[in-house]
């Protein structure tokens, strides 16, 4: 686990383990997400980084008997 600390004017630098990781650049956007107590940060990713990432997902739902 990597610690950052929060500066005087709320800043936080993100750790570089993490930033290669997750391929984070710098000037790159992030979702800020308060999520149950903690902080989740989301790389926003272009439309065309974005295509085919839920490629095999399965899209199999149970449904009502009439409906099938």
């Amino acid at each position: 686990m990597e610690r950052a600390t929060v500066s005087p004017k709320y800043q936080v630098v993100i750790p570089k383990k993490v930033r290669d990781k997750l391929g984070i650049k710098p000037g790159q956007k992030v979702h800020v997400i308060p999520y149950m107590g903690r902080i989740e940060l989301i790389p926003v990713l272009s439309v065309r980084e974005s295509r085919g990432f839920l490629k095999g997902i399965d899209t199999k739902i149970d449904r009502e008997p009439d409906r099938e």
